[in-house]
This record gives C-alpha cells, sequence and structure tokens, in this order.
C-alpha cells in the first residue's frame, strides 16, 4: 500500500478501533491525573485530509494550544494533542488551582501542567497501540506550543506530507465533574509503519 487513500474497508475499521481504545485508554490516564472521574462520549476516528482536519478541530487561524510527540521504534510517525481552551482550562484548575483567558497568560507552571496532561494522554493512546500489536514504541520528549491550528499541524504536513495526504483524526468530549473537555488526537504514522502497522494487525497480506 502506498497511500492511505488505498485502505479498504476493514483496514479503516481497524483503524477507527484503536482510535477508540487508544482514546479510552487516554481517558482512564486523565482521570488519575486530575483526580476526578473522566467519562467518555463515542470517540469519532476519522481519515482525513490535512486541511479537513484542520476545519474539523476549530479551523487553521483558530489559535490554540498543542502537545506534539514523535514516535519512534518499530512504527514512525507524529502525535498531535491538541488542547482547546475549556481543555487547557479544566485541567489548569485540577492541577494548579487556577484558569486563564487567554493562552498568552500561560505561565511556565501552567506549560508544564499542559505537557504532562498532553504526554500522559499520547502514552495512554501509544501503549494501547503498543499492547495491541505487540509492537516496541517509544515517543519523543513531547514539545509545546501556542499558535494558530494551521501552523500547528503543518509540523506533520511537513513531515509526511510528501508520502499522503492523509492523518488518523481522534476526537471525543470528555467531561470531568459536569466540565466537558474537548479531546482531539491526530495521528500520522508514515506510509512505511501503517503498512506494518496493519499487517501485525493481521489485516494486511504479508
Amino acid at each position: 500500500m502506498k497511500d492511505y487513500s488505498e485502505l479498504n474497508g476493514l483496514e479503516l475499521d481497524t483503524l477507527r478501533e484503536i482510535g477508540s481504545i487508544g482514546t479510552g485508554n487516554a481517558a482512564t490516564a486523565l482521570s488519575s491525573m486530575l483526580g476526578c472521574t473522566v467519562h467518555m462520549e463515542t470517540p469519532e476516528v476519522r481519515i482525513m485530509g490535512y486541511n479537513e482536519a484542520i476545519e474539523w478541530i476549530g479551523g487553521p487561524e483558530t489559535v490554540t494550544a498543542g502537545v506534539l510527540a514523535r514516535v519512534e521504534g518499530e512504527i514512525g510517525g507524529i502525535m498531535l494533542a491538541v488542547q482547546k481552551m475549556e481543555f487547557v482550562n479544566v485541567a489548569l484548575q485540577r492541577m494548579v488551582g487556577h484558569q486563564i483567558g487567554e493562552y498568552d497568560q500561560l505561565d511556565e507552571l501552567d506549560i508544564s501542567a499542559l505537557v504532562e496532561v498532553g504526554n500522559i494522554m499520547i502514552s495512554a493512546f501509544i501503549n494501547a497501540l503498543s499492547g495491541l500489536t505487540n509492537m516496541t514504541i517509544k515517543l519523543s520528549v513531547p514539545a509545546f506550543a501556542v499558535d494558530m491550528q494551521g501552523a500547528i499541524i503543518a509540523v506533520p504536513m511537513a513531515e509526511f506530507g510528501g508520502q499522503s495526504d492523509y492523518i488518523m483524526a481522534i476526537g471525543a468530549e470528555l467531561i470531568c465533574e459536569g466540565h466537558t473537555m474537548p479531546c482531539r488526537i491526530l495521528l500520522s504514522p508514515d506510509i512505511r509503519s501503517l503498512n506494518f502497522l496493519l499487517k501485525r494487525l493481521g489485516v494486511l497480506d504479508e
């Protein structure tokens, strides 16, 4: 397989199931970190183009925070946890005891807390993937950015856009003590890794 567009129905369903399980693991990890029960509404997992993904998470000019990590080991790629303001304020209130009105009000302690939250969610997702496939998968030290969503998502586009115009987008509404936290995770494995992943899952012939 050379491109995401060649995925058949079974392969797409398998990737969606991975996305659902990974998001559930991320919600469980978040619950432990924030000290509250986190309920997750049924996640939506889609394979879409980069531009469509940008619109899906709010549009290219919407300013947001993001935690970005490189996926390494038996598969390679990029993972991005998008942190919208509603998510940021619930996390900050639970972890450092205050909220913000604008992203430029984030201080070092706030950023450290958000990186930790993003890293825990990405790690939980990758651990689920690793467990399902029995693959060794590692994550780089996460990076944090506040920028327009179009600029943030340009990182995986620059890295893998020459191989494919598609990305796995996972979205769910997480609820912590009545507060809704929009969860958006983007996964962009390179095509070699996608082939290897599907083979390990038994949905692509060797």
